[in-house]
């Protein structure tokens, strides 16, 4: 049987503790990491020191330790397009529909996405600027700038306008002034769609329907009219064809009367009549 000294426990509990503490600093060092994923910058918030506040340059995509006091917060950097809809979509149940009007004030709602793409070296200043995360961005901000842009549109033009395809013109300015706006933060907007059809009052839709089942049978009216006219004058110029055809025959019939002896000789069978009144047969020989 082995026998432990005191000085043996000793030195067993040093290195039980040592080996502790190495463990527990492992784990520590781990736990004040922070991964950027790929397609993301990070940017780099100090919350102690005289230095605090945020780092000006953009963190590339690896891992990094964190001191004491510090958060990495991450921006995607690629191309991505957000949807703001009444239904339930990738972030979330809330209804983020957009609402606005005509220039009579009648109301709307529409679901609207929108294609971006952050500038890398522009993270830093963007999270300074609003103190927000993307997401965060993307459901404040851009997400208010984009309703807006689409309200101070859609007020210029009637319900008829939009109804009528005239909301692709006024989505496309829209895009232009969030995309002013926000090119000077360093993000480059570059699409804007609706999704789906305009959301109208269900009254102003039977109107609609109603002008457009109208206008398709006036046009049908007209196209029926124009046809009929064709024929008319289509048959009235052969009418006048027919009659013209005749005219110049009867002059050359007039102009020359042995036409019509001619062709009595080109027309008989050679044969007299079997009846007559004693009169010469019609065939004159000279």
């Amino acid at each position: 049987m082995a026998i432990h000294s005191p000085l043996n426990r000793g030195a067993i509990l040093l290195v039980t503790t040592a080996g502790a503490v190495l463990l527990l600093g492992s784990c520590s060092v781990i736990s004040q990491g922070t991964t950027v994923e790929p397609g993301n910058v990070g940017v780099k918030i100090k919350t102690l020191g005289s230095g605090a506040g945020v780092a000006p340059e953009a963190l590339p995509a690896r891992w990094y330790f964190r001191g004491i006091g510090e958060k990495i917060v991450q921006f995607p950097v690629i191309q991505r397009t957000y949807s703001y809809t009444r239904d339930r979509d990738e972030r979330g149940n809330e209804n983020e529909e957009l609402s606005f009007s005509d220039n009579t004030g009648l109301p709307m709602t529409a679901d609207v996405s929108v294609t971006l793409q952050v500038n890398p070296a522009s993270a830093p200043m963007l999270y300074q600027t609003y103190r927000l995360t993307f997401d965060q961005l993307l459901d404040g901000p851009i997400r208010n700038d984009v309703r807006s842009a689409i309200a101070a549109e859609t007020e210029k033009v009637s319900v008829e306008t939009l109804y009528s395809g005239g909301r692709q013109m006024v989505v496309q300015k829209a895009l232009a002034r969030v995309s002013n706006k926000w090119a000077r933060h360093g993000v480059a907007v570059s699409q804007m769609d609706w999704i789906g059809s305009i959301r109208y009052p269900s009254a102003v839709v039977d109107r609609m329907q109603e002008k457009t089942k109208l206008e398709q049978e006036a046009l049908a009216a007209k196209a029926l009219e124009a046809k009929e006219t064709a024929l008319a004058n289509a048959a009235i110029a052969k009418a006048r064809g027919e009659a013209e055809a005749i005219r110049i025959k009867g002059e050359a019939i007039r102009a020359n009367p042995q036409v019509l002896q001619q062709q009595a000789i080109e027309k008989w069978n050679g044969e007299l009549p079997k009846v007559t009144s004693g009169a010469t047969p019609f065939v004159k020989i000279d």
